[in-house]
């Protein structure tokens, strides 16, 4: 097929329309999590924000019920970091990313040094599925067998070789605990799916971040040598060049609005999968934007204006007994002054968020100092 043009813009508008941010979905949470192929979920709390918003009409008591019933779980998948999946999906992707499992192993060979891994393994198995273990305790049987070895190495390791689920109440909407793992078919009463091929999945991550180039994917998946499935693929997609030259893949129906279509303001969780899965993130991130949301190990609450990262948030809410009349205040920092209506836009969304996130009332929202 033909190579359109496209510009930067309007990627940015395609993208956002995929990830339910032009406009909120009625989708269920569940729904959600399979169309967005996961959310980040490093920390607690981002998965709530993400869907907080994308969906119409979404409380966190919707997720949560859902982790609780282990319809969803949180396990490792792309990008080596904690996603959270639904079940049929943490059973077929994690097996994908296999291969990045064991790259990152890699890296931590040294501490490794004289240690069987499929013993390893089999050692943690019935270890977790006899009762879902924190990371120490799991240390602790593996540092009796090799005292030698590096403990986060072991850890690593065991991580790697067995597909570990963090357990509830751990991702709990206000009721969140310590990290303890089992195995994903013990956790979700699900089999082992056998390693898949990874065209489903491109189409899927094309659904939901599209248009996207080889890069972006593997950027998004944490994983190499995918050209091959692209090209295997070409004859169902359409393919599009970037204002750099680069070849980009779509889905022929998937949607790709005007690049002039209004984007209202949206606020960010940190880590959102929109800010990270592309390989080339300056259809959401102009370049002299790049690396403000995060800096060494701290990565921000961020917001969109115009479809574009343009600041940061905060949200306070007081604490400790017979404080909850003291309110909740959410501070916007944006990136560069803003026009009269972006504001009042931005403070209504604000507001809206705030009020999903269950933040103990009243809440101010404030502008804090321009970040330039």
């Amino acid at each position: 097929m033909t190579t359109k043009p496209i510009t930067t813009r309007a990627l940015g508008r395609a993208t956002l329309e995929r990830q339910l941010l032009l406009r909120r979905s009625p989708m269920k949470a569940e729904e959600a999590v399979a169309h967005l192929v996961g959310l980040q979920a490093q920390e607690v709390r981002p998965p709530y924000l993400a869907l907080a918003a994308r969906l119409d009409g979404f409380t966190p008591a919707d997720l949560s019920d859902a982790l609780a019933a282990r319809r969803v779980a949180r396990i490792v998948t792309m990008r080596s970091t904690i996603h959270l999946h639904t079940a049929e999906d943490a059973m077929t992707l994690r097996p994908l990313v296999q291969p990045a499992r064991e790259r990152e192993l890699r890296l931590f060979r040294k501490g490794l040094d004289g240690v069987d891994l499929d013993r390893l393994t089999a050692l943690t198995r019935p270890y977790v599925e006899e009762e879902p273990r924190t990371p120490k305790e799991i240390r602790h049987l593996l540092l009796a067998e090799w005292p030698d070895a590096d403990p986060q190495a072991l850890m690593i390791a065991a991580r790697a070789g067995l597909p570990l689920v963090q357990v509830t109440p751990r991702g709990l909407w206000r009721r969140s605990g310590g990290v303890r793992l089992t195995t994903a078919e013990r956790w979700l009463d699900l089999p082992t799916a056998p390693t898949p091929a990874p065209d489903d999945t491109i189409l899927r991550y094309l659904g939901a971040f599209g248009p996207a180039s080889v890069k972006d994917f593997q950027q998004w998946a944490g994983l190499t040598r995918t050209k091959e499935a692209f090209e295997q693929l070409r004859p169902r997609l359409v393919t599009f060049r970037d204002e750099h030259g680069v070849e980009l893949f779509d889905l022929p129906d998937a949607p790709r609005p005007d690049e002039d279509t209004p984007a209202p303001p949206r606020l960010l969780a940190e880590f959102d999968n929109l800010l990270l899965s592309h390989a080339d993130r300056t259809r959401v991130i102009a370049e002299a934007d790049r690396g403000r949301n995060w800096q060494v190990n701290t990565v921000y609450l961020t917001f969109l204006v115009d479809g574009m990262l343009a600041g940061l948030w905060t949200l306070k809410e007081p604490k400790g007994a017979g404080t909850e009349d003291a309110g909740s205040r959410l501070t916007l920092e944006p990136f560069r002054p803003l026009t009269r209506a972006q504001r009042d836009e931005l403070v209504a969304e604000a507001e809206r968020t705030a009020a999903v996130l269950e933040a103990p009332g009243p809440v101010t929202v404030d502008f804090g100092t321009v970040r330039t």
